[in-house]
């Protein structure tokens, strides 16, 4: 018997911030972020490594709220995770506290709070 393959539909990315800072997210606000490690969930209709890879590139058009975290120069990505859970179950699910209400989160209607968590 063949072997059924789920598409991957969302993501989780280890984000390390070495040293605190203050950022403007865009039309969001401005807001304090503490160094350490953070966990942000998205997801993608259509091609996610495309989507991950947007995340790891430097040079791009800030668009979501995670483009402004990860444009600060103590911002890094130390990994990247595929899931084929849905997005905010797999947020759910995730242990941490969220700092910032509603970040990455405009579309959300499952009541997540926020999809990036302090950890």
């Amino acid at each position: 018997m063949d072997e059924i393959s789920l598409p991957t539909i969302s993501y989780q990315l280890n984000i390390i911030l070495v040293e605190s800072a203050r950022l403007t997210i865009g039309q969001f606000g401005s807001f304090d972020f503490p160094a350490g490690r953070y966990i942000y969930t998205g997801s993608a209709k259509r091609n996610i490594e495309a989507r991950i890879a947007r995340h790891l590139r430097q040079d791009k058009k800030l668009k979501w709220h995670i483009d402004y975290l990860l444009a600060s120069p103590h911002a890094s990505v130390i990994k990247a995770t595929q899931f084929v859970q849905a997005e905010c179950e797999l947020n759910q699910t995730t242990a941490g506290v969220i700092l910032i209400a509603g970040f990455g989160a405009s579309d959300c209607h499952a009541g997540c709070g926020s999809h990036l968590k302090y950890i």
